[in-house]
Order: C-alpha cells, then structure tokens, then sequence
C-alpha cells in the first residue's frame, strides 16, 4: 500500500485552484442532490448520488432483508469519510506528512427511544464518538494543530454539531397498480 505523501502534494495543488476558483465573481454554490426509493416488498432503500447507487435496509428484526446498512450507520459511514477527508485536506494544506488515516466512527441506537413512556431516551443515534488514528512522523504539536483544524473545519462535524433548518416539502406520486401485495 501505498503512502498518503504524493496524494497530499497534490491536494494541497487542488485546494489553491478551488481557492482561486471561488474568489472568482462568477462563482457560485455547487448543487448536492440525492434521491432516494423504497422499493416493493423488500422495502430497501436506494441511495442514487449522480452516476452511485447505495442500498440502504433494515436488519431482519426490523422487517428488512439487511442487504445494506441502516440510516444510522450510513450517517456515522458519512461522518468517518468527512473527518477522514478533512484531515487529509487540513494535513495538505499545514504540510503534515500522513501516511495512513483511520477514522472510527461509534454511537448506539436505543431500542426504546420515541416509544411511548421512553421519551427522555435519547434520540437516535446518540453517544456518537469518534477516534482518529494516524500514521505520521509529525510532532505531537503538529498533530494536535491537525485535529484543531479539522474540528474547526469538518463540514458534517459542524452540520451534526450545529444543525440548521431543514425545509420539507409532500407531492403526490401517480397511482400505481400493486396486484402483488
């Protein structure tokens, strides 16, 4: 396997060309879509994310097929890979040689949460925490600037930390024949 070093170098190089393309005046917010199906009797989810296809599913207790992670696990799956990536664009860009990331990411889910007479349980996931593991010739002083750069800037960190509204809207599909039920 090969070392992060090279792929650094290069980030760093992509991140002054974002810059520069951001302070541009004709510069404006890139778009983030993601649709998502539940599908016939099996109830999986399909994440569809441009030209990617996930399966989200419920575990056999939960009348599902487990074909695919949960919702929950999905999420803490999106927190590790945005903490990983941040530290790897924080590390280009202070010029922190890496040469291997891990990121695991933990939380539970209770049972009892939004079930009535259980409702001071927590809301799922919660006791979320996370634990970062480098491979790094760089000093214990670096490392902690490292990790102070990337909780200032991890974007799902914050989005979790500092939730926003979130506006929903309900349409109606077409009438769809379901002789198969």
């Amino acid at each position: 396997m090969s070392s992060l070093i090279g792929y650094l170098a290069q980030k760093r190089d992509a991140l002054f060309r974002l810059r520069e393309r951001a302070a541009r005046p004709d510069a404006r917010p890139q778009p983030l879509s993601a649709r998502v199906s539940a599908e016939g009797r099996s109830g999986i989810r399909r994440i569809r994310i441009r030209d990617f296809q996930l399966i989200s599913d419920s575990p056999a207790s939960f009348a599902g097929y487990d074909l695919g992670p949960s919702s929950p696990e999905l999420q803490l799956g999106v927190l590790g890979s945005c903490l990983t990536h941040t530290f790897l664009i924080q590390a280009a860009l202070l010029q922190i040689p890496l040469h291997r990331v891990e990121v695991q990411v933990d939380g539970q889910i209770d049972p009892r949460s939004g079930q009535p007479g259980f409702e001071t349980v927590p809301r799922n996931p919660h006791a979320l925490r996370y634990t970062v593991a480098l491979d790094s010739p760089a000093s214990e002083e670096e490392l902690a600037q490292l990790h102070a750069a990337v909780q200032a800037n991890c974007p799902i960190l914050h989005l979790l930390r500092d939730p926003q509204p979130i506006d929903g809207a309900l349409a109606r599909l077409p009438a769809q024949s379901d002789a198969a039920e």
